[in-house]
């Protein structure tokens, strides 16, 4: 088993910035892919963006640009930094990881955090 837990959430102004980070421990051997998904008000979870073990990402279109992810193997540990934050931004933000190498779907997701919240206003 993994576990993850988020932390970095928060209120901010439209234009601003916030880090995100997660902690992994437990089985870690046994994840390759991390990444970050979202859940909007009355929307379902959507991909932010994911990283492979090797450090390749990928970016959602909406956020290309302004986020960065990042993570340290050594420390176990997952970041995702967000500037220029938009209202549409707003959710529920999760930190995942599986055992693929990219986890771009929810099928692909082994374990999730409990998540952190993030809010931007206009």
């Amino acid at each position: 088993q993994v576990q993850l837990v988020e932390s970095g959430g928060g209120l901010v102004q439209a234009g601003g910035s916030l880090r995100l980070s997660c902690a992994a421990s437990g089985i870690i051997s046994s994840i390759n892919g991390m990444g970050w998904y979202r859940q909007a008000p009355g929307k379902q979870r959507d991909l932010v963006a994911v990283i492979a073990k090797g450090g390749s990402t990928g970016y959602a279109a909406s956020v290309r640009g302004r986020f960065t992810i990042s993570r340290s193997n050594a420390n176990n540990t997952l970041n995702l930094q967000m500037n220029s934050l938009k209202p549409e931004d707003t959710g529920v933000y999760y930190c995942t990881a599986g055992r693929a190498t990219y986890i771009t779907d929810i099928s692909r997701v082994d374990y999730w955090g409990q998540g952190t919240q993030v809010v931007v206003s206009s």
